[in-house]
């Protein structure tokens, strides 16, 4: 399966095409950083309200995503280039937008921290937009996982849990990474069986991901290869880190048994009655 990531200078080459539409994809509401300055023509989004239901814990369906998009000016046939404030968040609105079908989605690979490391041009113009008609298109959600069929499968031969959290989290100490505020599940802890791989070490200093040689061999030594395992599910705390994941194997690795635990440990780690270990 073809790379989704493209280059700073790629992008830049293409900032003036009208096909070439961008999104920076915030995971603040206050959008401080994209107007502080942002890739010329990107247009900014926090990312609940780009790439959530807009009333249930779920994600953006095929029919919302197209009235969204269309209000956006963005059309079915253009190609949709996202960068994340910071890097996670690119990725994870990368798959929301493909589980709600829009046919050209791009990642800019190190994101913010790399467009900026490379002093290329920012701006605090934000572009006018004029809606479109945008057709729902077909989704696709055969990778993502809910938290029955995970627990359905614990301790099942052939599958394998990684958790992508920082080491803090994995081990039970914190529920959020330091220094962050400690909140968002119940419980410390992992999922029982999971193995551990942080998320960072799939990126180099400047967000950019390492290549597949460099990838694999971590992901080798957990056991998480189509290999070693049947299928691969990852998690994390939201989601975000998960989907990071997810690009690397399933884009640039080429894995095709690879899914993602949506409700990750938010989730779990509040439900009555489900497992956890430390």
């Amino acid at each position: 399966m073809a790379s989704p990531l493209v280059s700073p200078a790629w992008l830049q080459e293409r900032l003036a095409d009208p096909t070439v539409r961008i999104l920076e994809i915030a995971n603040k509401p206050d959008m401080a950083h994209y107007q502080e300055g942002h890739i010329p023509g990107a247009l900014g989004v926090f990312w609940k309200e780009i790439c959530w239901h807009e009333t249930d814990r779920d994600f953006i369906t095929s029919e919302a995503l197209a009235r969204r998009f269309g209000a956006l000016g963005i059309r079915p046939t253009d190609t949709l280039v996202l960068y994340g404030d910071p890097v996670q968040y690119g990725t994870y609105a990368f798959w929301a937008f493909t589980m709600a079908g829009h046919p050209i989605l791009r990642l800019l690979d190190g994101s913010r921290a790399r467009w900026i490391k490379e002093g290329r041009p920012l701006t605090k113009d934000i572009p006018r937009v004029a809606p479109v008609d945008y057709p729902p298109q077909n989704g696709d959600n055969s990778m993502r996982i809910g938290r029955d069929a995970v627990r359905g499968g614990l301790g099942k031969p052939g599958r394998l849990l990684l958790d992508v959290r920082s080491s803090e989290e994995y081990s039970g100490e914190r529920v959020m990474e330091y220094p962050h505020f400690d909140h968002g599940a119940e419980r410390t802890g992992r999922i029982p069986g999971a193995v551990h791989l942080y998320f960072k070490n799939f990126l180099t200093d400047d967000d950019s991901y390492k290549t597949p040689a460099e990838i694999r061999p971590l992901l080798e030594r957990v056991g998480a290869t189509p290999e070693q395992a049947a299928e691969i599910v990852c998690y994390c705390r939201l989601s975000h880190r998960a989907s990071l994941a997810w690009v690397a194997m399933k884009y640039l690795l080429g894995y095709q048994n690879v899914k993602i635990y949506d409700g990750s440990w938010t989730e779990w780690g509040s439900i009555v009655g489900f497992p956890v270990e430390k």
